[in-house]
């Protein structure tokens, strides 16, 4: 090709130029290249492997993990239909399987302003099926076919969910088959903070014979099995954990003790028999009436924000202080004056008498509106003081109330302006010289009881 023949730009005789020394650059390295292979002494051969050395075993990577999202298959384990699962066991790859359900709920997207729907995969097995609902013979089965007994799809081992359930039995199976009685689960907790119920007291003394720590804690609350079942008024729990050396003065993440848990959860009136004798077991194990958390709650706080007349006597019998306040400045009398409304039938004037025969000081007068549904209450906080209040506080009374206790509210009105009697002023006088000795020392004192019950506040009813 000639460049008389044909035209080249100026672009095409520089493309033609580079391509021609590129090559002959090209040409020149593999000569050289060349050259000093053929000069080079050439390299010894590789040594040979003994023949008696056993080479490296070739490691295969094991076979993925079957999934399975056929609720007709979760509801075979669930529901322990052995000869369903006999059928569904013939494939040995479904001991092990994942058993998946997606759940669609909507949730709120920010970036986009709007609710969507999302997908939401939860993860269990068969032997966590079948352990949760107690089949024992379909957990037996599936262990004895090579179940992974410490698995924890979806967080949680089947050990957990067995005791969540209450079910011995299937607990008793998992432990012979080497279930760890410690593992925690993806929220923090152990098998014996999941026996919360009163069927699964016997899940707690074999998870405790199998070696399970009386004092293992939550990750996250460092909870203690003690204190979950004093939470929940667990008395049988709470003898057993004491009596394999839970540590009554365990304390958790907020600084609170087993007693403090108790006391917090006596919460309705038909459970507090339960949990006083769970109190009562505390205490007599040397648990502190006067431990607080670490917002200076104290149990006596608890109890009195609860209404728990016989827990805040047991209590005080133990020495809780009456007169300490909490991070909010709160006393115990403060905490039952904000829910006297909610308990005007559990005898909350029985709580004001005994904080105020401990030392808890007369209230301000502005706190009666509290209490004028308990009328009682109120006439236990009058008692307290050396004069009569002003009656603005009885502009909170209903009419119902009002009629109900007429007498009451007409022998406060005709008394607001005169002075007390010389008798009951002695008596604020040597309550206010003994303070929080009060109870103890009059108690012991060489008198009438029915002197001893009048300078205590044990009033039948009267307004002196």
């Amino acid at each position: 090709m000639s460049k008389d023949t044909f035209p080249f730009t100026s672009t095409s005789l520089r493309s033609l130029r580079l391509e021609q020394a590129f090559q002959e650059w090209e040409d020149a390295r593999r000569a050289l290249a060349h050259r000093r292979a053929m000069t080079r002494a050439p390299l010894p051969r590789a040594p040979r492997a003994p023949p008696r050395q056993q080479r490296l075993q070739e490691v295969r990577a094991p076979p993925p993990q079957v999934r399975c999202r056929d609720a007709a298959v979760h509801n075979t384990f669930m529901c322990g239909d052995m000869k369903g699962v006999y059928a569904v066991l013939k494939d040995p790859a479904m001991v092990n399987a994942l058993m998946e359900t997606v759940h669609e709920e909507m949730v709120w997207a920010p970036e986009m302003g709007m609710w969507t729907m999302s997908s939401t995969v939860k993860q269990t097995s068969a032997l966590r099926l079948a352990a949760s609902r107690g089949h024992t013979a379909c957990v037996e089965e599936l262990l004895f076919r090579g179940a992974e007994v410490n698995a924890d799809p979806g967080g949680n081992t089947a050990l957990h969910d067995a005791c969540i359930g209450g079910h011995s039995i299937c607990v008793q199976l998992l432990l012979s088959h080497g279930a760890e009685p410690d593992l925690l689960a993806a929220d923090g907790s152990a098998p014996l903070h999941l026996c919360t119920s009163a069927q699964s007291f016997h899940c707690a003394e074999l998870l405790l014979e199998g070696g399970a720590e009386v004092n293992v804690r939550t990750n996250e609350s460092r909870l203690t099995p003690l204190h979950v079942a004093a939470r929940r008024g667990l008395e049988e729990h709470a003898e057993l954990f004491l009596s394999h050396g839970a540590d009554v003065l365990a304390t958790n993440r907020e600084g609170e003790t087993p007693l403090n848990a108790a006391c917090s959860g006596a919460e309705r009136p038909s459970e507090a028999g339960r949990y006083l004798r769970v109190i009562q077991k505390l205490l007599d194990a040397g648990a502190s009436a006067r431990t607080a958390g670490r917002k200076q709650h104290t149990p006596l706080h608890n109890a009195c924000a609860n209404c728990c007349p016989r827990i805040v006597d047991l209590l005080l019998q133990h020495g809780a202080k009456a007169d300490v306040t909490n991070c909010a400045g709160y006393t115990a009398m403060d905490c039952l004056l904000q829910v006297v409304e909610d308990f005007p039938d559990q005898q909350p004037e029985a709580i004001a008498r005994s904080l105020l025969n401990h030392g808890a000081k007369p209230v301000s007068p502005k706190m009666l509106k509290q209490c004028v549904l308990s009328p009682a209450t109120v006439e236990v906080l009058l008692n307290s003081y050396p004069h009569l209040p002003p009656c603005e506080w009885m502009d909170a009374v209903s009419a119902e109330i009002y009629e109900d206790h007429r007498s009451f509210f007409q022998l406060v009105r005709q008394r607001s302006a005169q002075p007390r009697s010389l008798q009951h002023l002695c008596r604020c006088a040597l309550r206010q010289h003994l303070g929080a000795q009060c109870h103890s020392v009059v108690s012991k004192l060489d008198i009438p009881s029915c002197v001893r019950d009048y300078l205590l506040l044990c009033n039948d009813g009267t307004l002196f």
